[in-house]
């Protein structure tokens, strides 16, 4: 299996579950990798993202017209997308 995400495939699935445009989707995904990339890793090299947190990050930047829970759909469709491939998972 491959640790690479196909982001054409992944963005495609991702506006046909929430019928958001692709582009909508495209910027939502840039900011959210830009928190990801701040995010400090715990001792055993995970990173731990707040929702709450992500979302209100997003929805503050200035090219980012979309409301929370636009965003929070957005962003809950890749997780099940990325957690469906074997990429992602929740810590409990």
């Amino acid at each position: 299996m491959s640790d690479e995400v196909n982001e054409q495939e992944m963005v495609t699935v991702i506006s046909a579950e929430t019928k958001v445009d692709p582009t909508l989707i495209r910027l939502v995904l840039k900011h959210e990798l830009a928190f990801i990339n701040k995010a400090k890793a715990n001792a055993k090299g995970e990173v731990d993202i707040d929702n709450d947190d992500l979302v209100d990050y997003v929805t503050s930047q200035r090219d980012v017209q979309l409301d929370e829970l636009t965003v929070e759909t957005i962003l809950d469709a890749e997780m099940d997308y990325l957690m469906d491939k074997g990429l992602a998972g929740y810590i409990d």
